[in-house]
């Protein structure tokens, strides 16, 4: 098996609702990121998760005119 494929398992176990097709869409990097987040979600209050310097803190999109 290879390493993006581990990553979506691992995501799977900790988000059984995230759906591998959808996950297949992302690169290694952004599932490493995701997988990341979720494991720092899953420890106990007062630890915390770094955002990646390369993504931005608040996104928007702009409504269809």
């Amino acid at each position: 098996m290879d390493y993006k494929n581990n990553l979506i398992d691992t995501i799977q176990t900790h988000n059984p609702t995230a759906d591998r097709i959808w996950l297949e869409g992302f690169s290694a990097e952004s599932l490493r990121t995701y997988l990341d987040h979720l494991v720092s979600a899953s420890e106990p209050r007062g630890s915390h998760w770094v955002r990646p310097g390369d993504t931005p803190a608040i996104t928007f999109r702009a409504t269809a005119a």
